[in-house]
């Protein structure tokens, strides 16, 4: 399916209108899995022209996208990845875990940016980091799409890499998302300790129910006052 290439024009003008110098795009990928970390890709990639074939890596067949994060890393100016652990999630919640796994990311790149590019609507980093969200960013901006890319392949190896021994949840195909074969070991088999505790599938469980973790909200946290964290410009 043919799509249009993304553009440094959010880039450009976050630099014209706040003299950002270093701008970091960000994405996430994991959100949804059932097992595995959340994981976020921070990158750099300045106003050079995009590898060929760039866009949001659930657009790329598998092959594709591997070969492109292999080009990515050496064409990107400078990429961290930040992940939070199936603990952290259950613990913290959704929202604060990838707070924390893109803050992981930032801190991790060699120069800390002026301004964050932020894929989606929600922005869950905040303050102190100056962050636009762009709806799509994935497709849109070229930094966004190449922290797409590469968080997707790194997060699909490690899955990979945690399914072994655990073949029958077929963590290497699926990354942790909940498709036939890895529903079918849920049930038969029970949450391995990479699976997220606090999520609403063990509802319909009843056998493996007894393993649900119960968050409570402290208040005044993170996930509490989500809609009001940072600012957008």
């Amino acid at each position: 399916m043919p799509y249009e290439s993304p553009t440094h024009t959010v880039e450009r003008s976050l630099r014209a209108t706040t003299g950002a110098k270093i701008v970091a795009g960000v994405d996430e990928v994991g959100r949804g899995a059932w097992a595995g970390p959340v994981s976020v890709c921070a990158a750099v990639t300045g106003l050079r022209r995009a590898p060929e074939g760039l866009t949001d890596s659930k657009l790329l067949a598998p092959k594709r996208r591997t070969a492109l994060a292999g080009e990515l890393e050496g064409w990107v100016t400078a990429y961290a990845f930040g992940h939070s652990s199936p603990e952290e999630i259950d613990d913290l919640g959704m929202t604060a875990a990838l707070r924390l796994a893109a803050v992981r990311a930032l801190e991790g790149l060699p120069v800390r940016p002026d301004a964050v590019i932020l894929d989606g609507k929600h922005d869950y980093l905040g303050a102190p980091w100056k962050v636009r969200t762009v709806i799509k960013g994935d497709q849109s901006c070229v930094c966004v799409a190449a922290a797409s890319v590469l968080a997707k392949v790194r997060r699909d190896a490690m899955m990979a890499e945690l399914g072994v021994g655990h073949e029958d949840f077929c963590f290497a195909d699926n990354a942790g998302y909940p498709s036939p074969a890895h529903q079918a070991a849920l049930a038969e088999r029970g949450p391995t300790p990479y699976h997220r505790l606090s999520w609403a599938y063990l509802d319909g469980l009843p056998q493996w129910q007894h393993l649900k973790k119960v968050r409570v909200p402290v208040r005044g946290s993170v996930t509490e006052i989500e809609g009001q964290l940072g600012f957008d410009f």
